[in-house]
């Protein structure tokens, strides 16, 4: 394997679908999807609203259907694809966000991996796991329509509450694992290594594109304060990706676990100065100064149950009937107060930005 390359460019409201498509050139993308073969659009919805940062932008979407169909990929061989989620509506959430009607608008399936519309198989790894057989003793269960399929991560750049960053790993999180993957948080970074050593054996193609146009700081990937921040971000890798991302919001990428440990396991580059970036050329001297570990009230009672004192009562409280008290306690936080009363006016903010205003047309 060569040397991991990740493409990163400043980009505008007015240019932003030319710049998607030279930001898929400079990362060669064609080398790495075959055309011949069906490819998933991993779309990420991190909540049913529209909130800067949060999900995938309307315009990343279309800048990389567009761009696709330009370079001769068949319009019958590429899905957006969503997946299932206990406390976020992804069919509320594709209105919400401008998904639906750009995936409409070029003539593309519209795929919920949902069952039983979906069939959903258990899968045996090939490759050592780190974490998913302990916490699914009765096997892994995945979307046998992925199996065999290209898939094009499409993460936004922001903080998260438990990984401290998120973006190309995190959002296969959101696609290959069922609705009980909330088993996994209280060993969230081994498990998004296990997922992308399973997306390495069965995808025919692998390969991210992220969004930070607007990029979010603090307690992601919901409740953030999102700023401006024009960039756009390809890769084949999606450690390098992710390694690039954390850098430029701050961090020192193999400080983190998931980046670090699927660094070590040779999954990908974790190293920004292994790392060739093209493009942008100032990358390496770039910091937003975003904050890590940031917490809100409903994060605070989770990691009681993961890392801390209520970690004996961590499946009792989250794998049997007790569950429902949390999801009710996260939709009464987020949807009930946060959003309303904090969430609404930086909503109103965004939509005076260039990027606001360019959401807002479509």
């Amino acid at each position: 394997m060569g040397q991991s390359k990740v493409a990163v460019l400043t980009t505008t409201p007015e240019t932003v679908l030319d710049d998607y498509h030279r930001l898929l050139k400079l990362a060669e993308y064609e080398s790495y999807l075959p055309k011949d073969k069906d490819t998933a659009l991993k779309i990420n919805i991190s909540w049913h609203h529209w909130y800067p940062a949060c999900s995938t932008a309307p315009w990343q979407l279309e800048g990389v259907i567009r761009s696709m169909l330009a370079d001769g990929y068949r319009r019958e061989l590429l899905h957006a694809c969503h997946n299932r989620t206990v406390v976020v509506s992804a069919k509320r959430g594709e209105v919400a966000n401008k998904h639906k009607p750009v995936v409409e608008k070029y003539g593309l399936r519209n795929i919920h991996l949902y069952e039983p519309d979906e069939e959903w198989i258990t899968y045996k790894p090939k490759g050592e796991m780190l974490a998913l057989p302990k916490i699914y003793p009765d096997g892994i269960r995945i979307p046998k329509r992925l199996i065999g399929e290209n898939i094009i991560q499409l993460p936004t750049v922001k903080t998260h509450v438990f990984t401290t960053t998120t973006g190309a790993m995190k959002n296969a999180f959101g696609g290959l694992l069922h609705e009980k993957r909330h088993w996994t948080h209280s060993v969230i970074h081994e498990t998004l290594v296990d997922l992308l050593t399973i997306q390495k054996e069965i995808h025919t193609g692998l390969f991210a594109v992220m969004d930070g146009t607007f990029a979010g700081d603090g307690p992601g990937p919901r409740c953030m304060v999102p700023h401006v921040k024009n960039t756009i971000l390809a890769s084949a890798d999606q450690v390098a990706i992710d390694a690039v991302a954390a850098h430029m919001m701050g961090f020192d990428p193999m400080d983190i676990p998931y980046i670090r440990l699927a660094h070590e396991r040779g999954l990908g580059c974790g190293e920004v100065k292994e790392i060739e970036i093209v493009g942008q050329e100032d990358v390496l001297a770039v910091n937003w100064g975003f904050r890590g570990h940031e917490n809100t009230f409903s994060s605070r009672g989770q990691k009681l149950i993961y890392w801390g004192p209520l970690k004996p009562l961590e499946k009792l409280l989250l794998q049997t009937w007790l569950v429902h008290w949390s999801y009710l306690a996260s939709i009464l936080y987020h949807d009930v107060y946060w959003y309303p009363f904090v969430g609404r006016s930086r909503v109103r903010d965004a939509f005076k930005t260039p990027w606001g205003k360019l959401f807002q047309q479509y």
